[in-house]
């Protein structure tokens, strides 16, 4: 069993930045891939952003490349992700996830994260 902790949520006006954390604890060796999802209201729920392969490969959603950065610290065991530039679109609550492998994050994740809140106001 894996759990994750999201912190670091908030709001902020738009152009602003915030810095998101994911604490893993639990059997995390079956979890290579963890990454960031979104969903906002009216909306699909979005993958944002992935790190596996042990940090070597990343992944960005389109809509925040150049904006946002997922990193991992070196035990692999807490997962950030630092936004900036920020959009009022980019306004969701934003999920940790985590799986053994890129492909089944972005399709079925194995575990989740409670969620944290970021608002982006104009």
């Amino acid at each position: 069993q894996v759990q994750l902790v999201e912190s670091g949520g908030g709001s902020v006006q738009a152009g602003g930045s915030l810095r998101l954390s994911c604490a893993a604890s639990g059997y995390t060796y079956s979890s290579d891939c963890m990454g960031w999802f979104r969903q906002a209201p009216g909306k699909e729920r979005e993958g944002v952003a992935a790190i596996y392969r042990g940090g070597r490969s990343t992944r960005y959603a389109d809509s925040v490349k150049g904006r946002f950065t997922i990193s991992q610290d070196n035990a692999r065991n807490t997962v950030y992700l630092q936004m900036n530039s920020l959009k009022p679109e980019d306004t969701a609550m934003y999920y940790c996830a985590a799986a053994p492998t890129y492909d089944t994050w972005l399709t079925r994740p194995n575990y989740w994260g409670q969620g944290t809140q970021v608002t982006v106001s104009s």
